[in-house]
C-alpha cells in the first residue's frame, strides 16, 4: 500500500476545510491545490466529479528531510487527495510518506517518513 484513507459525509467544500483544519492541527500548511474536476474539463472537456489534491508540507519535517538529502524534494509535498464518490461520500486519501520514502534508502529519511505517518494519520483519525 502507499496510502491509507478515510471516508467523510457531507459536501465537498466542507470536506476541503476540514481536511485542511486537520492538516493544520498537526503543524502541515497546503502548499498546491490542483483542481483534477477543472484541469480536465478545461483541457480534455470532461466530467468528473469534485477531486482535488493537496500538497501538505511541516515546514520542519521538510527542513529535515531536506538537510539529510537535497533530493528529496522530488518525494515532496505529501498528497491528500480529496474526491468525491458517486453515491456522494468523500474519500480522504493521504500518501503513506513510509512507503513513499523507502526510495531514498536512508535510516534518517525513514525515521522522519515514520514521524509524518503519524501525524497524517491523526489527521485522518479526526476527520473520522
Amino acid at each position: 500500500m502507499y496510502g491509507f484513507k478515510t471516508t467523510l459525509q457531507g459536501p465537498f467544500a466542507n470536506a476541503i476545510e476540514r481536511v485542511t483544519e486537520e492538516l493544520k492541527k498537526e503543524g502541515f500548511g497546503v502548499l498546491s491545490d490542483i483542481n483534477v474536476q477543472a484541469t480536465l474539463k478545461a483541457k480534455l472537456d470532461l466530467d468528473y466529479l469534485p477531486y482535488r489534491i493537496l500538497g501538505a508540507c511541516n515546514p520542519t519535517f521538510g527542513n529535515r528531510a531536506l538537510t539529510a538529502d537535497m533530493d528529496i524534494g522530488m518525494l515532496l509535498p505529501c498528497n491528500v487527495v480529496v474526491r468525491q464518490e458517486a453515491d456522494q461520500s468523500i474519500t480522504v486519501a493521504f500518501m503513506d510518506p513510509v512507503a513513499v520514502m523507502a526510495i531514498a534508502d536512508q535510516a534518517a529519511i525513514t525515521e522522519l517518513a515514520g514521524e509524518v505517518r503519524g501525524r497524517l494519520e491523526r489527521v485522518r483519525d479526526a476527520l473520522t
